[in-house]
Protein backbone atom coordinates (compact mmCIF):
# COMPACT_ATOMS: atom_id res chain seq x y z
CA UNK A 1 0.00 0.00 0.00
CA UNK A 2 1.20 3.26 -0.93
CA UNK A 3 0.30 7.02 -1.58
CA UNK A 4 -0.38 6.06 -5.21
CA UNK A 5 -2.22 3.34 -4.63
CA UNK A 6 -4.35 4.52 -1.59
CA UNK A 7 -8.03 5.59 -2.28
CA UNK A 8 -8.16 8.95 -0.90
CA UNK A 9 -10.95 10.62 0.49
CA UNK A 10 -10.21 13.47 -2.10
CA UNK A 11 -11.30 16.11 0.43
CA UNK A 12 -8.51 15.24 2.56
CA UNK A 13 -5.82 14.42 -0.11
CA UNK A 14 -2.75 16.58 0.37
CA UNK A 15 -3.89 18.31 4.06
CA UNK A 16 -1.70 16.16 6.55
CA UNK A 17 -5.30 14.23 7.71
CA UNK A 18 -5.27 10.32 6.28
CA UNK A 19 -8.60 8.59 6.76
CA UNK A 20 -9.72 5.26 8.81
CA UNK A 21 -12.74 3.52 8.52
CA UNK A 22 -12.28 0.04 11.10
CA UNK A 23 -16.44 -0.78 10.36
CA UNK A 24 -17.79 -2.60 7.75
CA UNK A 25 -21.31 -1.77 6.15
CA UNK A 26 -23.08 1.92 6.63
CA UNK A 27 -23.54 3.76 9.13
CA UNK A 28 -26.67 3.30 11.46
CA UNK A 29 -27.21 6.57 12.58
CA UNK A 30 -28.22 7.54 8.77
CA UNK A 31 -28.20 11.72 9.01
CA UNK A 32 -29.99 12.61 5.77
CA UNK A 33 -27.98 12.93 2.68
CA UNK A 34 -24.67 11.67 4.41
CA UNK A 35 -22.10 11.23 1.01
CA UNK A 36 -21.04 7.68 3.25
CA UNK A 37 -24.10 6.45 2.74
CA UNK A 38 -26.09 7.86 0.03
CA UNK A 39 -24.20 5.95 -2.72
CA UNK A 40 -21.88 8.51 -3.39
CA UNK A 41 -18.88 7.56 -1.26
CA UNK A 42 -15.38 7.89 -2.67
CA UNK A 43 -15.36 4.36 -1.30
CA UNK A 44 -18.37 2.51 -3.48
CA UNK A 45 -19.20 -0.10 -3.81
CA UNK A 46 -18.31 -0.33 0.28
CA UNK A 47 -19.13 -3.85 0.40
CA UNK A 48 -15.93 -4.18 -1.80
CA UNK A 49 -14.04 -1.26 -0.12
CA UNK A 50 -14.24 -1.38 3.62
CA UNK A 51 -13.05 -1.64 6.39
CA UNK A 52 -10.46 1.25 5.00
CA UNK A 53 -7.31 0.95 6.81
CA UNK A 54 -4.02 2.77 6.15
CA UNK A 55 -1.05 1.34 7.16
CA UNK A 56 0.77 2.28 10.46
CA UNK A 57 3.68 3.62 7.53
CA UNK A 58 1.42 5.75 5.25
CA UNK A 59 0.16 7.31 8.75
CA UNK A 60 3.56 8.11 9.71
CA UNK A 61 3.64 12.04 9.67
CA UNK A 62 -0.10 12.42 9.00
CA UNK A 63 -3.19 12.67 11.44
CA UNK A 64 -5.31 9.55 11.41
CA UNK A 65 -8.95 11.19 11.27
CA UNK A 66 -11.12 8.04 12.61
CA UNK A 67 -14.50 7.60 10.99
CA UNK A 68 -14.94 10.06 8.07
CA UNK A 69 -17.35 7.44 7.05
CA UNK A 70 -19.57 5.53 9.62
CA UNK A 71 -18.72 6.58 13.95
CA UNK A 72 -16.35 5.88 15.98
CA UNK A 73 -19.00 5.51 18.41
CA UNK A 74 -19.79 2.15 16.32
CA UNK A 75 -18.29 -1.09 17.14
CA UNK A 76 -16.12 1.33 19.45
CA UNK A 77 -13.82 -1.25 20.47
CA UNK A 78 -12.81 -1.60 17.20
CA UNK A 79 -12.36 1.63 16.44
CA UNK A 80 -10.30 2.10 19.26
CA UNK A 81 -8.57 -1.00 18.94
CA UNK A 82 -7.66 0.04 15.11
CA UNK A 83 -6.50 3.60 16.28
CA UNK A 84 -3.97 2.45 18.68
CA UNK A 85 -1.24 1.16 15.98
CA UNK A 86 -1.42 4.90 15.08
CA UNK A 87 0.99 8.00 16.67
CA UNK A 88 -1.74 10.68 15.51
CA UNK A 89 -5.71 10.11 15.42
CA UNK A 90 -9.23 11.61 16.49
CA UNK A 91 -12.42 10.22 16.52
CA UNK A 92 -15.51 11.55 15.01
CA UNK A 93 -18.61 10.97 16.55
CA UNK A 94 -22.41 11.67 16.51
CA UNK A 95 -23.46 10.02 19.60
CA UNK A 96 -22.70 11.95 22.94
CA UNK A 97 -21.97 8.73 24.70
CA UNK A 98 -18.79 8.33 27.25
CA UNK A 99 -16.72 11.50 25.25
CA UNK A 100 -14.02 11.52 28.27
CA UNK A 101 -12.87 7.68 28.07
CA UNK A 102 -11.69 8.24 24.17
CA UNK A 103 -8.10 7.01 24.32
CA UNK A 104 -7.92 10.73 22.81
CA UNK A 105 -9.01 13.75 20.89
CA UNK A 106 -12.68 13.43 19.86
CA UNK A 107 -15.22 15.44 17.58
CA UNK A 108 -18.77 15.41 18.43
CA UNK A 109 -21.36 16.43 15.50
CA UNK A 110 -23.72 18.00 17.88
CA UNK A 111 -27.29 17.85 15.68
CA UNK A 112 -27.20 14.82 13.22
CA UNK A 113 -29.67 13.25 11.29
CA UNK A 114 -33.31 13.83 12.45
CA UNK A 115 -32.16 16.62 15.05
CA UNK A 116 -30.79 18.88 12.49
CA UNK A 117 -33.06 21.35 12.65
CA UNK A 118 -35.00 20.53 16.08
CA UNK A 119 -31.94 21.06 18.72
CA UNK A 120 -28.35 19.73 19.58
CA UNK A 121 -26.41 17.44 21.88
CA UNK A 122 -25.40 19.08 25.11
CA UNK A 123 -22.57 17.78 27.49
CA UNK A 124 -22.60 18.92 30.22
CA UNK A 125 -19.31 20.14 31.07
CA UNK A 126 -16.17 21.22 29.30
CA UNK A 127 -13.97 18.00 28.42
CA UNK A 128 -10.41 18.10 27.80
CA UNK A 129 -10.27 15.54 24.86
CA UNK A 130 -13.20 17.79 22.96
CA UNK A 131 -11.56 19.05 20.09
CA UNK A 132 -14.28 20.96 18.74
CA UNK A 133 -17.96 20.54 18.05
CA UNK A 134 -19.48 20.16 14.63
CA UNK A 135 -22.72 22.27 14.08
CA UNK A 136 -24.45 21.31 10.58
CA UNK A 137 -25.69 24.05 9.47
CA UNK A 138 -28.46 24.81 6.49
CA UNK A 139 -30.38 28.42 6.12
CA UNK A 140 -33.59 27.58 7.82
CA UNK A 141 -31.91 26.01 10.92
CA UNK A 142 -29.59 29.20 12.15
CA UNK A 143 -32.20 30.33 14.58
CA UNK A 144 -33.97 27.44 15.63
CA UNK A 145 -30.72 25.56 16.44
CA UNK A 146 -27.50 27.16 15.25
CA UNK A 147 -27.68 30.18 17.49
CA UNK A 148 -28.30 28.26 20.58
CA UNK A 149 -25.30 25.68 19.64
CA UNK A 150 -23.17 28.71 19.67
CA UNK A 151 -23.64 29.88 22.56
CA UNK A 152 -24.39 27.31 24.57
CA UNK A 153 -20.78 25.54 23.38
CA UNK A 154 -18.80 29.05 23.22
CA UNK A 155 -19.86 29.63 26.78
CA UNK A 156 -18.23 26.44 27.75
CA UNK A 157 -15.03 27.76 26.14
CA UNK A 158 -15.11 24.42 23.19
CA UNK A 159 -14.66 25.56 19.78
CA UNK A 160 -17.56 25.05 17.26
CA UNK A 161 -16.95 24.40 13.43
CA UNK A 162 -19.63 24.86 11.45
CA UNK A 163 -20.69 22.89 8.63
CA UNK A 164 -22.58 24.12 5.64
CA UNK A 165 -24.62 21.36 4.73
CA UNK A 166 -25.48 20.37 0.46
CA UNK A 167 -28.59 18.65 -0.40
CA UNK A 168 -28.77 16.17 -2.97
CA UNK A 169 -32.44 14.79 -2.48
CA UNK A 170 -34.17 16.62 0.50
CA UNK A 171 -36.31 18.91 -0.72
CA UNK A 172 -35.04 22.43 0.53
CA UNK A 173 -37.93 24.52 2.21
CA UNK A 174 -39.43 27.31 -0.74
CA UNK A 175 -38.77 29.82 1.07
CA UNK A 176 -35.33 29.08 0.96
CA UNK A 177 -34.36 27.94 -2.69
CA UNK A 178 -33.12 30.93 -3.69
CA UNK A 179 -30.64 30.61 -1.07
CA UNK A 180 -28.96 27.31 -3.03
CA UNK A 181 -26.88 26.69 -6.24
CA UNK A 182 -26.34 23.26 -7.96
CA UNK A 183 -22.74 23.10 -7.96
CA UNK A 184 -19.89 20.29 -7.83
CA UNK A 185 -18.81 20.31 -4.01
CA UNK A 186 -15.44 18.60 -4.16
CA UNK A 187 -16.51 15.16 -6.45
CA UNK A 188 -20.28 15.13 -6.51
CA UNK A 189 -22.98 17.93 -7.22
CA UNK A 190 -25.65 19.43 -4.99
CA UNK A 191 -27.79 22.04 -4.22
CA UNK A 192 -25.06 23.97 -2.00
CA UNK A 193 -25.74 27.36 -0.21
CA UNK A 194 -24.70 30.27 -1.92
CA UNK A 195 -21.83 32.20 -0.78
CA UNK A 196 -23.13 35.57 0.08
CA UNK A 197 -25.69 33.38 2.88
CA UNK A 198 -22.50 31.64 4.29
CA UNK A 199 -20.96 35.24 4.76
CA UNK A 200 -24.32 36.13 6.14
CA UNK A 201 -24.29 33.57 8.33
CA UNK A 202 -20.54 33.58 9.36
CA UNK A 203 -21.05 37.21 10.31
CA UNK A 204 -23.57 36.18 13.03
CA UNK A 205 -20.69 35.08 14.86
CA UNK A 206 -17.72 37.01 13.83
CA UNK A 207 -17.15 38.15 17.68
CA UNK A 208 -16.76 34.81 18.89
CA UNK A 209 -12.82 34.10 18.84
CA UNK A 210 -13.26 29.88 18.60
CA UNK A 211 -16.30 29.72 16.11
CA UNK A 212 -14.97 28.79 12.37
CA UNK A 213 -16.30 27.28 9.17
CA UNK A 214 -15.46 23.87 7.56
CA UNK A 215 -13.70 24.79 4.34
CA UNK A 216 -12.59 28.12 3.27
CA UNK A 217 -14.54 30.84 1.06
CA UNK A 218 -16.62 27.99 -0.54
CA UNK A 219 -13.87 25.76 -0.93
CA UNK A 220 -14.13 22.74 0.90
CA UNK A 221 -11.02 20.77 0.68
CA UNK A 222 -8.91 20.26 3.98
CA UNK A 223 -6.16 21.63 3.35
CA UNK A 224 -7.76 25.09 2.57
CA UNK A 225 -8.87 24.84 5.90
CA UNK A 226 -6.75 23.73 8.72
CA UNK A 227 -9.34 23.70 11.75
CA UNK A 228 -8.79 19.56 12.44
CA UNK A 229 -5.26 19.89 12.31
CA UNK A 230 -4.76 23.53 14.51
CA UNK A 231 -7.27 22.16 16.89
CA UNK A 232 -6.00 18.48 16.83
CA UNK A 233 -2.58 19.78 18.09
CA UNK A 234 -4.25 22.98 20.83
CA UNK A 235 -6.37 19.45 22.41
CA UNK A 236 -2.85 17.06 22.52
CA UNK A 237 -1.62 20.00 24.47
CA UNK A 238 -4.45 20.57 26.96
CA UNK A 239 -4.21 16.98 27.51
CA UNK A 240 -0.28 17.38 28.05
CA UNK A 241 -1.23 19.54 30.59
CA UNK A 242 -3.65 17.74 32.32
CA UNK A 243 -1.43 15.01 33.16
Amino acid sequence: MSDSTWCWNPKVKGSGIIECIPQAGRCPVGCDDCFFQSGRSYLEPLTENLPHVPSPEMATGRVVRMNDGNDSNVERELVESTAMQYEDYFFNTSINKDLESFPGPVVLTVNPGSITDIGFHKVEKAIHNLMFVRVRVNAWNVESVVDHAVDYYTDLGIPVVLTFMAYYGMTIPNDHEHKYVWKKRTTNSYWVLKNLWMDEIESRYSTRLTVYTCGRRGQYACFLCGNCLREYYATKERLRAAF
